[in-house]
């Protein structure tokens, strides 16, 4: 398997030899850039007229324009008419999903035509616009039936062969029988499946070590599958794992010193995945009182994804167009809900569901529009997705000792945060990949 992906990335990284060459910055490379504004992730108020050194690929002081002495011999990059933030963090991402569009085949054509080679190229597009879109991190939760296609990109990346964010990946993500796509052909096929199938505690905890061992950062596990309209006009979601089946995977995971994302939308399969200790809900369309309590009590991070339920929806006459409305009309007061008690909320687009070709921070005026402060939702994709990701002070902050991901944008976004869908400049690790 192994070389088979380092063929398939051999054939899909046809970029220009530029790109190609892995950036080693020599750790006495000064560049200072000049910051007309500064929202640096972790403070609650921007700093004007700021000074950044980077010394290779780490920050080494911010300071006030007046005061800062510039270092001889070191590049300087005047943003001085723009805001400057730390490099974005989306935290549930799939890069081999492309949105894929029902008249064309849908999910199924996704795993049934498409070649690896292919879904492997267009990853490749998908995390090189994600880093335009000043996005220097993702959290990846699943190939979707591209096996543990995501390690291979992300050691493209950090070798330098193809550009893209820093990559956490999951790998296969798990699931149970009856539990995900492919569904609903002849019983007499055995159909690939996008995630991997347990059916007991002693499977899942092989699968959370198969995982784990071919290089998964965070397991990923299917807490709910489908979902319907119940008889009372309620969100009903089917339950995948046992509590049972969830404890071995999170004991295993924990004990790897990594953690556990859940997919769960709400019900049965959301009260497994708190009592079996996850460590973050994604999605969550429909949190009782009970769930945010618990939630607020065991440290439990919320993705919410919001944009991915305000797309595709089917026919308002159809009962898969009723559900469609229905998880966007519960997911709504379920985010304020979690807001307001202080549940921790991370930022996640669910991107790959969503088309690559949409803005990735068009998830930042849905989180705004439904209570969120414009700095609060800005620290939910830095500092605060840095913590969840175990990489507090690395990333998602302008600060001595973190990593130079550094992105400014024209405007202010603490007064208009769609100021963020334009990107003017991106830098990872001290190298400009837009300017």
């Amino acid at each position: 398997m192994k070389n088979y992906w380092q063929w398939i990335l051999l054939l899909a990284v046809a970029i220009p030899a530029a790109a190609q060459q892995k950036d080693n910055r020599p750790s006495d490379v000064l560049t200072v850039i000049r910051a007309g504004s500064l929202i640096d992730g972790k403070s609650d108020k921007p700093r004007h007229n700021q000074v950044v050194i980077i010394r290779g690929n780490r920050i080494e002081s911010v300071s006030d324009a007046a005061t800062a002495k510039i270092p001889a011999g070191a590049s300087v990059i005047d943003l001085s008419q723009a805001t400057v933030l730390p490099g974005l963090i989306d935290s549930h991402t799939h890069i081999f999903l492309q949105g894929e569009d029902p008249a064309q085949g849908g999910y199924d054509a996704n795993i049934l035509n498409a070649p690896l080679a292919l879904r492997a190229a267009r990853a490749t597009v998908a995390a090189k616009r994600a880093l335009e879109q000043g996005f220097t991190t993702l959290r990846d939760v699943e190939t979707e039936g591209a096996g543990y296609g995501d390690v291979g990109i992300k050691q493209a990346i950090e070798q330098g062969y193809i550009p893209g964010p820093r990559m956490l990946v999951s790998t296969r993500a798990i699931s149970t029988t009856g539990g995900y796509p492919l569904e609903g052909y002849a019983p007499e096929l055995d159909m690939p499946k996008g995630a991997q199938i347990v059916d007991g505690p002693v499977e899942a905890r092989k699968a959370a070590r198969e995982q784990l061992d071919h290089g998964a950062d965070w397991i990923k596990v299917y807490m709910t599958h489908r979902s319907w309209v119940g008889k009372n006009g309620e969100l009903v979601s089917q339950p995948t794992l046992t509590v049972e089946e969830l404890r071995a995977i999170v004991d295993e995971t924990h004990g790897w010193g990594k953690k556990v994302a859940c997919h769960a939308y709400g019900g049965i399969g959301l009260h497994r995945a708190l009592d079996g200790g996850c460590d973050s809900i994604e999605h969550g369309l429909d949190l009782d009182d009970a769930a945010i309590s618990q939630m607020l009590k065991q440290g439990t991070w919320y993705v919410p994804t919001i944009s991915a339920y305000y797309n595709d929806w089917g026919p308002a006459d159809t009962p898969a167009g009723q559900r469609d409305r229905l998880r966007a009309s519960v997911h709504e007061p379920s985010f304020k809900k979690a807001l307001k008690a202080g549940v921790k909320i991370v930022f996640g687009t669910d991107m790959g569901g969503i088309p690559w070709t949409e803005p990735i921070a068009q998830e930042f005026p849905r989180m705004v529009e439904f209570g969120m402060q414009p700095m609060d939702a800005i620290q939910s994709a830095t500092s605060r997705a840095a913590v969840m990701l175990d990489m507090e002070g690395k990333i998602g902050v302008v600060a001595p000792g973190a990593f130079a991901d550094i992105i400014a944008v024209g405007g202010d976004p603490l007064h208009d945060v769609k100021a963020l869908e334009n990107v003017q400049f991106v830098m990872k690790d001290g190298k400009v990949f837009k300017h």
